[in-house]
């Protein structure tokens, strides 16, 4: 028995075989074309992904175990900035994955576009990987990581802030075709990529790098490190997503939707300092509150200017040891080291 198409190209009509390429609102076809490429951007985007490949299991723990064991190895408000940073990461990454697959990918109608969200997909997929097994590995309470989203008020909150933003794209009324409809998309991206990953993630990275810079929990940093650098391509590849939107569809960039996007930002500037707070209520490895103040609203002015935005904050960089390794200046250069080798062909083994 044959499964194969009776259909032949030429019955197909026009419009269908010959489909304009765009970001969305194209017209939908059957199968992903890629070629010929439109938007290089999201192909690089694409390959970088690759490249970065990575998985948990290859980071060694060893050390991260025996200082979590030793009594006066971390303080009690050392270990809380732990807790709270694996607790709210275990649950962002899903909702970042659980955005794109049931919200963004159905909008976006660019092939290229789409290779890369299903790469992005894969990732946020290992992201939260990464953290069950950091948690496995230091024998926490995986229960109580994991439902922080319910017990911790600002975990909750941050997480409540951007479930809202995926509503709309699942109503299954929800469409593209008008102004309206593309700026609630546009909000959503901007929510997303923008303030989740731009900024939400960048601060949390922060804290926990500051163990690293340390040489202590060396293996939680590490993962932390190749986690930071695929965030720092879906910001990118967010950002560059937007700005085409933008471009394609000039009248949606209206006095009101600015209003909007800078009001989000404004709230997700507030939510974060307030994680801030209950991450580091005395201050630890040399940070505090108020130096995240200033540091959000910092990368905050950094992600408003990438989107057409005027910065907001006027605020310093008050972690200049930072920079080195998330600063936005360094988010081009992530690319000169690979994580880990594919493994060659020559050496596999089929049974």
């Amino acid at each position: 028995m044959s499964f194969v198409a009776e259909t032949s190209l030429e019955s197909l009509p026009e419009h269908v075989a010959v489909a304009e390429k765009r970001l969305v609102n194209a017209d939908l076809v059957a199968v992903n074309q890629l070629m010929p490429l439109k938007y290089h951007w999201a192909w690089e985007h694409y390959l970088n992904g690759c490249r970065n490949h990575w998985l948990p299991q290859e980071v060694p723990m060893d050390r991260d175990i025996a200082l979590w064991k030793r009594p006066d190895g971390l303080t009690d408000d050392e270990r809380t900035v732990v807790l709270r940073n694996l607790g709210f990461f275990s649950t962002a990454e899903s909702l970042v994955g659980n955005n794109l697959v049931l919200g963004v990918f159905k909008h976006v109608t660019n092939p290229e576009c789409r290779q890369y969200l299903l790469r992005q997909a894969f990732e946020e997929a290992i992201h939260t990987h990464a953290f069950h097994y950091i948690v496995e590995s230091l024998g926490l309470d995986g229960h109580e990581v994991f439902t922080m989203h319910r017990t911790v008020n600002t975990i909750h909150d941050k997480d409540g802030f951007t479930m809202r933003l995926t509503e709309a794209l699942c109503d299954p009324d929800f469409r593209t075709d008008s102004v309206g409809g593309i700026q609630k998309f546009v909000e959503n991206l901007v929510g997303y990529y923008v303030v989740m990953e731009g900024i939400f993630f960048y601060s949390g990275f922060a804290m926990m790098l500051g163990f690293h810079r340390q040489n202590r929990m060396t293996g939680v940093g590490e993962q932390f490190q190749y986690i930071l650098r695929d965030e720092s391509t879906h910001l990118n590849f967010g950002v560059d997503l937007i700005n085409g939107i933008r471009a394609e569809n000039p009248e949606i960039w209206t006095p009101d939707l600015r209003d909007r996007l800078n009001a989000m930002i404004d709230e997700a500037v507030e939510r974060e300092i307030a994680y801030a707070v209950d991450c580091l209520p005395r201050g630890v490895l040399g940070l505090n509150a108020e130096h995240f103040r200033d540091y959000v609203r910092h990368i905050a002015d950094r992600r408003l200017e990438r989107i057409g935005l005027p910065a907001r904050y006027a605020a310093p960089n008050p972690f200049p040891w930072m920079s080195e390794t998330i600063d936005l200046k360094k988010e081009k250069n992530f690319f000169e080291t690979r994580v880990t080798e594919y493994q060659s062909g020559g050496a596999l083994s089929w049974d």
